[in-house]
This record gives structure tokens, sequence and C-alpha cells, in this order.
């Protein structure tokens, strides 16, 4: 058809002597048929009939007062991306630098530069016979350092000797919950509980609360109670031992290895510290109905290859790592006392390389200790053997920054 009127046209225009290009001819064809055949709507596919329908609700929705689904669903993921940014930026202002702890007074003096055969992870470690006496090992044994928690053992020996009510009713008190502000517990202030009990917890589990609330119920008070500690270890021959208040969170507390063999041979005299110190589980029900339990700090207790008589473990940043035992090794009793050991766990394993060593010592035919091959261990920075008279000791309580000063980090 299009063809037709395209040739017509061109005749009619040839005839009267006019020469029109081939491009105005195509257009005023095009004009002649938009007369013809006026303009039709184009045919919506079915997809684009429905989105046409979704967008005419939309409109009408929009009308009322009714918010689109597609932009409800845009605001959505706005607030859910919202919020997950609220909570990266709550977590990223939580995150705080946590700066190390300051350096133990053993290593500040280079106690742990000294060399011993063992390879020891302790800047202090003694090693005894508790039968004979004997020295099997050690090393910087006459060097004064600050002992953290095995002053409660200490203090568990002045409320034995002192006789007092086992079965008295006490209570936790303010004194004891303000006693450092990062001291870690689960005895709340008002928790009640009997004075054996809290030589319990002090001793298995290392509660500080229960450590200073045996103090201040003691004839006198605390200040009594701590010039009980000093008559006893002076009464023991401890003489490079002080004591400054009963939970050994202060590092003016201090003793040599020495003098912790003659402590822990005075504790393993009672029945009673023996059997409080190696407990591996404790629960506490106060008068409330409360239920606590609590757990030693010593992993070697539940260890069925050890078996260990009476033992305390202790920790501040100025000790480091402490551990006092007394156990059975292949029949022959022993006391072991490590200080200043690096690590959480380098005291035990510190005791376990004890242990090895003491099993090539073997026993004579007879069952009795075999006297060792080679001479004792002794290895010390700067002191002379304890065999002499004169103990040289290095005193912490001067020119070091943890003097006189109450430090607690997780104490143990």
């Amino acid at each position: 058809m299009m063809l037709n009127f395209f040739n017509t046209l061109t005749h009619i225009v040839a005839t009267r002597g006019v020469k029109p290009s081939l491009s105005w001819c195509a257009a005023v064809c095009t004009s002649l048929c938009l007369a013809v055949w006026p303009a039709q709507p184009l045919q919506a596919k079915p997809a684009e009939k429905a989105q046409t329908k979704k967008s005419v609700k939309s409109a009408g929705a929009h009308k009322q007062g009714v918010k689109p689904v597609l932009k409800a669903s845009a605001g959505k993921k706005l607030k859910a991306t919202a919020s997950r940014q609220g909570k990266a930026s709550k977590r990223a202002k939580k995150v705080k630098f946590i700066a190390p702890p300051p350096p133990s007074v053993g290593m500040l003096s280079g106690l742990h530069a000294t060399p011993d055969p063992l390879a020891l992870k302790s800047g202090v470690a003694l090693v005894v016979d508790a039968s004979t006496g004997q020295v099997l090992l050690e090393k910087n044994a006459a060097t004064a350092l600050p002992i953290a928690s095995i002053t409660k053992l200490m203090a568990a020996l002045v409320v034995v000797d002192a006789n007092q009510d086992l079965n008295e009713m006490l209570t936790i008190g303010e004194a004891d919950v303000q006693l450092e502000q990062r001291v870690r517990s689960r005895l709340s202030q008002g928790t009640q509980m009997t004075r054996r009990e809290a030589l319990a917890l002090a001793l298995m589990a290392s509660e500080n609360r229960a450590a200073n609330m045996l103090t201040r119920y003691y004839a006198g008070g605390k200040s009594a109670f701590v010039d009980a500690m000093n008559r006893k270890a002076a009464q023991l021959g401890m003489s490079h031992s002080q004591f400054v208040e009963g939970t050994g969170l202060a590092s003016a507390n201090v003793a040599s290895a020495y003098d912790l063999v003659k402590l822990v041979k005075a504790a393993h005299q009672h029945p009673l510290l023996r059997e409080l110190s190696t407990q591996a589980n404790y629960t506490l029900v106060d008068p409330s109905g409360r239920v606590t339990n609590f757990h030693t700090t010593n992993r070697l207790i539940a260890n069925p290859n050890w078996n260990i008589g009476l033992q305390k473990t202790g920790f501040i940043n100025a000790a480091g790592q402490c551990l006092v035992m007394s156990t059975q090794l292949d029949g022959r009793a022993v006391i072991m006392v490590f200080l200043d050991s690096v690590g959480k766990l380098s005291r035990l394993g510190d005791a376990q390389r004890v242990r090895d060593w003491l099993a090539t010592q073997s026993l004579a035919a007879t069952g009795q200790p075999a006297q060792p091959n080679l001479a004792p261990v002794r290895v010390s920075k700067g002191v002379e053997s304890p065999v002499s008279p004169a103990l040289a000791v290095v005193k912490p309580l001067q020119n070091n920054p943890h003097a006189q000063q109450m430090i607690a980090w997780s104490p143990k």
C-alpha cells in the first residue's frame, strides 16, 4: 500500500514538472498514511501489564497515605543496615587498650638469667627431702621475693594455732569487699559461712575476701593478726620473711624459698590444713540457701599421678606464679617451692620437670631413697649456699616499684 502511494505521488509531481527528492516524497507518504490509519496503542506484554498494575496500585496506595511495598522494603533494609552499623560502633567503643602487666620483682632482679640444668621457668626453686632435709635442687632459694597468696598458708596456720571456734558463723563485710578494685571474688557482702568454710575457701580456692574476713575476726583485729603472723614466722626460723596483711595481695609480704619450706613443714603437721588445701571442689551453702561451687587453683590436685599432701598457689604481678607443695614421689616425701614463674601453667610444668628428674634417681634395693650419682643441683645468683649460716638475701622493699603496693591481677 505504501509503495502505491509513493508511486502515485511521484507520478503526479513529475507530470507537473516538479523534481522532488526521495526524502521529501517519503515524508509526504508518511503523513498521508497517518491521516488514513490513526496511530493505535501498542499491546503491552503480560509482564509489563502486571508491572503497570503494581504501579497503579502503588500510586493509589500512596494517595491514601500507605507507603508503597517497595519503599517499605527499602526502608527496612536501611534500618537493618543502620542497626548493624550502630552495633559495630558500640563494639568498637568497648575495645580498650590494656597495658601489659608490669614485670615481677624477680624479673627486675635478673633472677631468670640464672641457668639451671632443668631449664625451669621459675626464677626461684627449691626441692627438699622432707624426711632428711637434703636439698635436692636449689635455684636462688635464699632470695626473698613477694609470695602472693602463699601468705594464706601462714594465715591459716595462725588461725589453727589460736584454737578459734571453727563452727563460728562469720560474715563477709564491706572491708572485705573493698580490698582492691580488681580483686575477683564470688563472695558478696553479707555472705555467711563458718570459720572452717572460710579456711577451706582461702586455701583451696585462694578466696581473698574469705582470708581477709578471717583476719578481721581474730582477737584484736587485723593488726593483731599480722603481728601473730610475724611472730609465727620468727618462731619457725623464717628469718628472711615479713608479712603486712593476710591475703597476699600486698607485694610487701615476702619470704625466701628456704623459709617457705619451714612454713610447709609446720602447716603439714595439721590434718585440717592438709585436708582443706587439697580439696578439688567445695560447695558453699549459706544460711539463705544460696549455693556456690568453688574449685581448686592447683590442677595437679585432680591428677591421679600426683599424691599431694598439702599445697598452696599464689599470683600477683610483683610475685609471678608461685607454688608450694608437699608430695610423695616414688616413696620419698618431698617439699617443692617455685616462685616467680613465668606463664600461667609454668609452675606446674616446673613441678613435672622436677618429678621426671627425680624419677631418674632410682631407689636402692633396700627401698630407701638412693643417693644421687651427682651432687644436688644448686645454682644461685649472687647469694651464698644455704649451708653457710649467713644467707645473702635480696629484699624487694627498697628501690623497686612494687614495694608497699597492693597489686591485684587475678590473684590466686
